[in-house]
């Protein structure tokens, strides 16, 4: 199931729960009403923490709201983060083999981790499908970094690995926006709030999430990054050195992973930092951006003047 949270600008502007369908979006709440149902859930994140049988009753709205012709046009929607409250956004870092040359090469990092890193992506950064990003006065080096998110759907704490996987509800995809010339000084300070992540509009992720039931392997994906038509990059999650169970288990030892909470599981291979010809890859007011994981969704997000 393919869940979103979007507003109807045309409507009263508050945050409405919906399902995507090939033929378009179903209201959950005006679907209900329509067809004299209960609402099965207000929002994603109570959607997935509520389990198998608040999806099913969705599932079954959302058919009966199709074969009711209830459904609402995407383009007339305004798509918001699927879940734009997590308590934790947890993003695992240097957790793609290939990527990680990169860092080498830009004097990012100089001995390889045994065990996942990770930072903290502020949630107030987060934006969604069709966002534009301001590209902050004196920034010259503003990086894309598709990433995999795992969506968490039922609360763990010192969680063992053969059991992680199935505190995981769903995925969706986000881009790690980064300015790489304040990032390079904070890396040199020895800093770790990461100043150079967490700048407004950081954070484009959705449209929506898709749970894991519609997904056949989750490390068999393809991430991919589009600028202005052009393809960046287009790499496998199959590289990635530290599985979602081993994230999962290794940090649920200390951090209680909550139901919505989101967690990006690192960049790939690609990005315009250690191109031979970064300078013309780095994002301009301007660009426009398309990450997508193949055959699931695509997120599009356009860089502006400040």
């Amino acid at each position: 199931m393919r869940l979103a949270t979007f507003i109807d600008p045309a409507g009263d502007f508050g945050r409405r729960l919906g399902i995507v369908r090939a033929g378009g979006v179903v209201d959950v709440a005006a679907a209900a009403a329509a067809l004299d149902r209960p609402v099965p859930a207000a929002c994603v994140k109570s959607a997935l923490a509520t389990g198998a049988q608040t999806l099913a009753a969705l599932d079954d709205l959302a058919r009966a709201a199709e074969s009711r012709g209830l459904l609402r046009k995407p383009e007339a929607l305004r798509f918001l983060p699927p879940i734009p409250d997590p308590s934790k956004f947890f993003c695992v870092g240097k957790n793609s083999r290939q990527h990680r040359e990169e860092l080498v090469a830009n004097d990012m990092l100089k001995e390889m981790p045994t065990e996942p890193t990770g930072f903290i992506k502020l949630v107030d950064t987060m934006c969604g499908q069709d966002a534009e990003v301001a590209r902050p006065d004196g920034i010259t080096t503003l990086d894309y970094e598709p990433e995999l998110v795992f969506v968490i759907g039922r609360r763990c704490h010192r969680v063992a690995r053969a059991d992680a996987k199935a505190h995981v509800a769903a995925i969706t995809v986000f881009n790690d926006l980064t300015a790489r010339e304040i990032q390079k000084r904070e890396v040199k300070s020895g800093t770790r709030f990461w100043t150079a992540k967490n700048m407004p509009g950081f954070a484009p992720i959705g449209p929506y999430v898709v749970t894991l039931d519609e997904v056949a392997d989750v490390d068999a994906l393809w991430i991919t990054c589009h600028v202005n038509g052009e393809l960046r990059l287009r790499e496998s999650t199959s590289q990635f050195i530290f599985k979602i169970d081993e994230v999962i288990a290794h940090f649920s030892r200390y951090v209680v992973f909550e139901p919505g909470d989101l967690i990006a599981m690192g960049a790939p291979k690609g990005v315009a930092m250690g191109q031979p010809n970064a300078d013309a890859l780095y994002l301009k007011p301007g660009d426009r951006m398309e990450i997508a994981i193949e055959g699931l969704m695509r997120l599009r997000t356009t860089i502006i003047a400040p």
